[in-house]
């Protein structure tokens, strides 16, 4: 018995076709535009009059020939390789349907669903960076609601999808390559999709960052172990339940939030003052109205942290920074190097010092809250001036 692999491979592509048809796709059907000619009559003139040529005299050769009768010289301008003629020069003297400007220096991806690889004592910090990663771009999707167009190739036909029955990007039936516009924002939208469901997002356009900003202004990550998460910022106790002198130095560090691009806190104070219920406070009712995506890292993570370069606006909170950033002199912190990381962080020095070129080119804004019970474990480079902007000692027993 023979095995009919083209016969299979046909009847596979014609279920396909159905099934894109079947979900809402409709063949796209290239339109005449006289500007369009106009350009290839301007700037290739030659070719148009080949073609035009070639295609003019295999007409006049099929309705010419001899040895058929006249009416089946027309019925045979019906046949497939008249037809695949007259359609490759339509497509030659039409417009292609829009596509994305690949040139565009925004552009944001992600797989999904993320796949998570985990042990029972550790979560790495790239599945929550991803995940993170993730969210954003679905987010964004979710501001922009409904393109203008959706387009789809396969089989050498362009199909697309009517926007009245488009609803969502779950359920959306993606075969080959997919392609989304939004006027507005000028945003596009590539979906490729991979073996067991898995797809690609990738959003592309001039300035994604207003639509980013927006997206993400509520989230918060801590990278904890087993713990970590993406979220929001919760705490039960507002700046107001604070000792005046700490509202009025939190009010000092909301001006320096506002008036700077990097800044650096420190605030120390024995155990029970306070210290990290109040760093939560900050950023819940100070960063995260303006914008702020919240960080926290705990000893482990703090070594492989660099902060994600979509995001224009970053909080990162660094609790019991004195057992981390401890003094280099110290035998304890030879053998780490949490220290220099912490100070690459306050410098920006490691992760901004090589950009590539096809990410993003945001101007970050950052700012890091410090809680430790004693300064005097910490590095003195940590304490120089340029680094830590704001310090300020919690006296008052608040837990």
């Amino acid at each position: 018995m023979e095995f009919d692999y083209f016969g299979q491979e046909n009847s596979r592509s014609n279920n396909i076709r159905q099934t894109l048809l079947a979900s809402g796709w409709r063949p796209f059907y290239r339109e005449l535009s006289w500007e369009f000619l106009w350009q290839l009559l301007s700037n290739d003139s030659q070719e148009l009059t080949q073609k035009t040529l070639n295609l003019t005299s295999s007409l006049a050769e099929t309705l010419g020939r001899n040895h058929y009768a006249w009416w089946a010289n027309i019925i045979s301008l019906t046949s497939e390789d008249t037809r695949y003629e007259l359609e490759k020069y339509w497509n030659y003297i039409t417009p292609e349907p829009l596509t994305p400007d690949h040139r565009y220096k925004d552009v944001l991806s992600t797989e999904t669903p993320i796949v998570q690889f985990v042990s029972r004592s550790s979560i790495p910090i790239d599945y929550l960076l991803n995940r993170l990663q993730e969210i954003t771009v679905f987010r964004v999707l979710n501001l922009l609601k409904s393109p203008n167009l959706i387009t789809q190739y396969y089989q050498e036909r362009d199909f697309y999808l009517p926007i009245e029955k488009f609803n969502s990007w779950e359920r959306l039936e993606v075969i080959n390559t997919v392609y989304a516009y939004w006027t507005k924002y000028d945003v596009w939208l590539q979906i490729e999709p991979y073996e067991r469901g898995r797809r690609q997002y990738t959003l592309m356009a001039k300035n994604l960052t207003p639509l980013i900003n927006k997206a993400t202004c509520d989230l918060a990550v801590m990278l904890s172990g087993y713990q970590s998460r993406v979220g929001k910022v919760n705490t039960q106790f507002s700046i107001n339940s604070f000792p005046q002198d700490i509202q009025n130095f939190t009010d000092c560090v909301q001006q320096a939030v506002l008036n700077q691009n990097q800044l650096a806190v420190v605030v120390h104070g024995e155990p029970g003052t306070g210290k990290t219920v109040w760093t939560q406070a900050v950023a819940k009712e100070v960063l995260v109205p303006l914008g702020y995506v919240i960080f926290i890292l705990d000893h482990d993570a703090i070594s492989n942290f660099v902060p994600p370069n979509y995001l224009e606006r970053i909080c990162i909170i660094i609790n019991e920074a004195d057992n981390l950033a401890q003094n280099r002199a110290s035998e304890v912190a030879q053998y780490s190097n949490k220290t220099e990381h912490i100070l690459s962080l306050l410098d920006g020095t490691l992760y901004q010092s090589v950009i590539e070129e096809s990410e993003f080119q945001v101007k970050q804004r950052l700012v890091i809250l410090m809680t430790c019970n004693t300064t005097e474990r910490l590095d003195p480079a940590m304490l120089r001036k340029g680094r830590v902007d704001l310090m300020y000692e919690f006296n008052h027993k608040y837990v």
